[in-house]
């Protein structure tokens, strides 16, 4: 598993989504808990990232074949989590159901490179700790994690996150104030991206599209996937990306939403 800026002139097919959408998430949240100095577990069937009480127990399922041991080692995993368990299964193939825990199902979406527009509104690249802090309010807040608070900045973002090559955080502003943000991520020539969020005092105002066509400007060149929530994917189907196959989420009771819209 690669992260950086890597081109390729190669599309990807539909039925790549899932295996590109795993390898990514499992980047991204690599390098979140290396950041956060949390266990990172990896196995060939899946990468878990071991977090204290707040941040919690995040699984990445890399592989539609479980074995027995890895299956076993997940359900260990989930049973001493310190905090709230999420796990995202891009093949919809692992059942978890004896750990008593919710599912349900959104959409992998891929992009294949194309021009990209100009966003509507200012959107900077997060270089400065007072900006990652804007965009760590604007997720924590947009997608209610209630886990998150009081806020402690660098918590969800830690500031070593932005100095990782092939991550990057942006923010859309509004009137002069951090009104969305998402995160961006290139692993093994393939973006994606999590957190893409508005403000619920600025929804309904173009904010999520324009935060979403300054990430998308500087991976035009690559395929791109996501998972989208049902109020996401009508915008990001505005911007290109189609359906290739539903993604399985679980979560804990005290489990968040997914990282997206």
């Amino acid at each position: 598993m690669t992260t950086g800026p890597t081109s390729t002139d190669q599309p990807v097919s539909l039925a790549e989504a899932p295996m590109r959408q795993a390898r990514n998430s499992a980047a991204y949240w690599t390098l979140t808990g290396l950041c956060r100095g949390h266990e990172v577990i990896r196995r060939r069937g899946f990468v878990a990232v071991d977090g204290d009480a707040r941040a919690g127990l995040r699984i990445l399922i890399q592989e539609p074949d479980l074995d027995p041991g890895e299956l076993a080692e997940v359900s260990e995993l989930t049973r001493r989590a310190a905090g709230p368990v999420n796990v995202e299964d891009p093949f919809s193939s692992t059942d978890l159901n004896h750990l008593g825990m919710r599912n349900w199902q959104m959409p992998i979406m891929l992009r294949q490179p194309g021009p990209v527009g100009e966003p509507a509104l200012d959107v900077i690249r997060v270089r400065q700790s007072e900006d990652l802090q804007a965009a760590e309010r604007v997720v924590i807040e947009g997608f209610e994690l209630d886990g998150f608070e009081p806020h402690r900045p660098g918590e969800l973002f830690p500031t070593a996150l932005i100095e990782q090559s092939g991550v990057d955080v942006f923010v859309a502003t509004l009137d002069g104030v951090a009104a969305g943000a998402c995160v961006s991520v290139v692993a093994d020539g393939v973006g994606s991206h999590y957190w893409v969020g508005t403000s619920s005092a600025f929804r309904s105002r173009g904010v999520g599209r324009a935060v979403m066509l300054g990430a998308l400007a500087h991976l035009a060149d690559l395929p791109a996937t996501l998972t989208a929530s049902k109020l996401g994917r009508p915008l990001y189907e505005s911007l290109g990306y189609v359906t290739a196959t539903p993604s399985t989420w679980w979560a804990s009771p005290s489990g968040t939403a997914p990282g997206l819209e």
